[in-house]
């Protein structure tokens, strides 16, 4: 457990880069220090208050050891009582907030983001692939909703069956990239399709792709790099949908990374979804770039989940989903697509957390 005195050195290290006039234009970073200062300013409160009650036990003590007055000295005794019941809440209380103080430092250095942006889209098939796709996408709301999380489109592209070419939506409020993040990644698909005459198992894929969400300090965009055009929305919406150019194209033109949005009805929505895309994926992109300046073996460890590697293959006729990374297989692939997804998630945890620490 950390010592007052160690606190202490935090607390003077705080107030120096609290000092410092250029924070405030890292709000995250001077929110983060404030409430820090905060935290250890009750801990020292806590040891203030005990400091003082110590100082009059030791003041009743010479009472007790010096006066003659009876009735002062039983005062004195009851108020010693009082105190040393008094001293031990305390040091309780202040024991509480060391350790979580210490519990929050840890869990900052592991706390993984809480919202991510997951991407879908149709891969080799067709229409059946688009199909999957979809199914894709039921199953991971279902699994959201299940987690408590929130959900938004922010970007759909749906194919004339119902299908989804692709789409993108943003997962948010709990432990979400620590959970999606190991399901990017191509998935594949061994069912009879319903357009199927003669019962031929037909084999598709979809690809998903999961990306952090950043805050605002991780990637700064100067709109003077983007190209902003509008356009009218196209698919399925009603009567309304190709009326109005409301739909949005961001080409961010460093990198040349084009992102679109035609989920809402107004541009100001459409263009906000659309930022975030692009955020999220100039991220995935600074990311890469740092891992491939990595040795072969730390790669190896970090197991980066590539949009191209075949992850996972769901076999309805045997109604069996297999993950072929820790090569294990799951039953029940009835339930999986209806998102009950826990055990499956919690093996790919263990089993990559593991591989991370040998």
């Amino acid at each position: 457990m950390s010592s007052i005195e160690d606190l202490k050195k935090d607390y003077d290290n705080i107030l120096q880069q609290l000092s410092d006039p250029e924070l405030i234009s890292n709000w995250e970073k001077f929110e983060m220090l404030s409430k820090k200062k905060e935290s250890l300013e009750k801990i020292f409160e806590k040891e203030k208050e005990i400091e003082e009650i110590k100082n009059e036990i030791e003041e009743n003590k010479e009472i007790i050891k010096t006066g003659d007055d009876p009735e002062l000295i039983s005062l004195a005794e009851n108020e010693i009582s009082y105190l040393l019941e008094r001293k031990v809440n305390l040091e309780k209380e202040l024991e509480s907030l060391i350790e979580k103080n210490l519990k929050n430092e840890k869990s900052k250095e592991t706390i993984s983001p809480s919202s991510a942006i997951v991407e879908i889209r149709a891969g080799t098939g067709g229409q059946e692939a688009a199909l999957f796709a979809r199914d894709l996408f039921r199953m991971y709301s279902k699994y959201a909703a299940l987690q408590n999380w929130k959900q938004k489109v922010l970007d759909k592209n749906e194919s004339d069956l119902g299908g989804i070419k692709e789409i993108i939506f943003e997962l948010k409020d709990g432990d979400v990239f620590s959970k999606m993040q190991y399901e990017g990644g191509v998935h594949r698909v061994q069912r009879i399709p319903e357009t199927e005459k003669s019962g031929r198992i037909h084999t598709s894929t979809a690809t998903v792709a999961v990306l952090a969400k950043p805050k605002k300090t991780e990637v700064q965009i100067n709109p003077q790099d983007l190209k902003i055009e509008t356009y009218r929305a196209s698919g399925p919406g009603g009567q309304y949908v190709n009326k109005r150019e409301t739909a949005i194209r961001i080409t961010h033109l460093p990198t040349g990374l084009v992102v679109t949005s035609q989920s809402e009805r107004n541009q100001l929505q459409n263009k906000e979804n659309a930022m975030a895309i692009l955020e999220a994926k100039l991220l995935e992109m600074k990311e890469m770039s740092e891992i491939a300046k990595l040795s072969e073996k730390r790669k190896e460890q970090i197991k980066w989940a590539k949009r191209a590697e075949k992850i996972r293959t769901y076999n309805f006729p045997q109604n069996r989903v297999t993950d072929h990374r820790i090569k294990k297989s799951w039953h029940n692939l009835d339930k999986i697509m209806e998102g009950k997804l826990d055990l499956i998630i919690k093996d790919l945890s263990e089993s990559f957390s593991e591989n991370s620490e040998n």
